[in-house]
């Protein structure tokens, strides 16, 4: 086996905790997408094209409900305005691959998709592009399928929200957040997010105050002083 098979193989492995994590939350958007009015197709095609759960979540609440079309995709980007930040950050390191599999890369760029890069980084090891696509394929392959499921099967359930599932990927997002605890600045920071979060959901609303919360997370770690790095095995890659 070469060292991209290999590379490959290990992303595809680290995609397993997400995936476990994830297939209830791509159940329920595809249960509540055909609830909202889209066929299994657009729903399948929506998750396949747009890629980004708590913006589809978004987009399916708001249509059919008479708002300019342009309102849904400005709420769609001020959720995923995040990846913005995500980019700017891990595209440092993918400094070894062409201009093709840089784009190919940055669609792949979910939540868990960057915590783990960011994890693989401080564990010292390169983020090839066969590594991040093994990872990237994994999850997104999971999305997609999961998305159909529930769009097919999803009818069955009268209120796919009494049973909870939605708030699994939450819970994982905590954990990958204190992944990061170790981190310099750590806590202000994170403290700084939520407060800022919190402030702004309720004088701006949903969904700004995820982007508006992020901001307030990032100029409290600009300004404080930078600390020790963290110490290499301080985050844990998800499937290690």
């Amino acid at each position: 086996m070469t060292m991209t098979r290999a590379d490959y193989f290990a992303g595809l492995r680290n995609s397993a905790a997400v995936v476990v994590s994830a297939s209830p939350f791509a159940l329920l958007f595809g249960a509540l997408a055909v609830k909202n009015g889209l066929s299994v197709g657009e729903a399948v095609l929506m998750s396949a094209t747009l890629y980004a759960g708590a913006s589809q979540m978004v987009g399916i609440e708001l249509f059919g409900k008479q708002v300019a079309p342009w309102l849904i995709v400005f709420s769609i980007f001020a959720v995923n305005f995040r990846h913005v930040l995500y980019s700017a950050s891990i595209g440092r390191h993918f400094g070894g691959m062409r201009f093709w599999q840089k784009a190919v890369s940055f669609f792949f760029l979910v939540d868990p998709q960057y915590a783990a890069a960011e994890s693989r980084v401080e564990r010292g090891l390169p983020i090839t592009f066969a590594w991040f696509i093994g990872m990237g394929t994994g999850i997104f392959v999971c999305w997609v399928f999961g998305t159909w499921i529930g769009a097919l099967f999803g009818g069955m359930i009268t209120n796919p929200r009494a049973l909870g599932v939605d708030f699994l990927l939450p819970i994982y997002f905590l954990g990958i957040l204190l992944g990061f605890r170790t981190r310099s600045n750590f806590l202000p920071v994170v403290i700084a997010a939520a407060l800022g979060s919190i402030v702004a959901f309720h004088l701006v609303g949903s969904p700004w105050h995820v982007s508006l919360g992020a901001l307030f997370g990032i100029v409290v770690a600009v300004l404080l002083p930078p600390g020790d790095p963290a110490p290499v095995d301080a985050v844990v890659e998800p499937g290690r």
